[in-house]
């Protein structure tokens, strides 16, 4: 009888413990992970900054494709300025149409007082022509080195950078056409095609 009167007074005190242990079990749970949220707190601008990388990298992109887009109006209009240049420089220039004509006045002028008739072709006719073959080579000689410059400033730029295939198929055709001018107009400036009549 004793013996069952005291062991119920143990047995609330028993249950009232696995209740308090745990209460402290969740308390140093909460403590645990309020630490660690502390912890993590600082590592919110290195993720603020990885967030921002993708935008600089986007701007970087932007202005790389701008310069490209730029380099490549230039390359393409430099192509066909050359190619313009060596075509009128074979078909006859009018800047040296104007200059020819000029050159035949000075040498109609200068005929008055020529001794000989060789001098007299020499001075109407051969001045004028070598003058248009100066001003036509100078224009030919123009296209090639403009031509040459487009096809050759990929290879001095940024790696990876290429021409149009059609900006590079119209600088081949300025060099061939600047190259042929060169070669036709410098054989006449020097009489060795066509060369001046002689006297009978």
């Amino acid at each position: 009888m004793d013996t069952t009167k005291t062991a119920d007074p143990t047995a609330p005190e028993a249950e009232t413990a696995e209740p308090q242990a745990a209460e402290a079990t969740e308390a140093q749970a909460d403590r645990k992970d309020t630490a660690a949220g502390t912890a993590q707190a600082p590592e919110a601008p290195e993720s603020d900054l990885s967030e921002e990388d993708p935008d600089e990298d986007a701007l970087l992109d932007e202005l790389d494709d701008t310069g490209r887009q730029s380099d490549g109006v230039g390359s393409a209009a430099s192509a066909v300025v050359a190619a313009g240049l060596g075509l009128v420089a074979l078909s006859g220039s009018w800047v040296s149409r104007v200059f020819a004509e000029r050159q035949t006045l000075v040498g109609q002028i200068e005929s008055v007082n020529a001794a000989t008739t060789e001098a007299k072709i020499e001075a109407l006719y051969g001045d004028a022509w070598h003058l248009t073959a100066l001003v036509n080579g100078v224009l030919s000689t123009l296209a090639l080195l403009l031509a040459v410059f487009v096809l050759a400033r990929p290879a001095f730029g940024a790696p990876g950078r290429t021409l149009p295939t059609w900006v590079r198929a119209v600088s081949w055709a300025a060099v061939a056409l600047g190259a042929l001018g060169v070669l036709l107009f410098g054989l006449m400036y020097f009489d060795i095609l066509a060369p001046l009549p002689k006297a009978a």
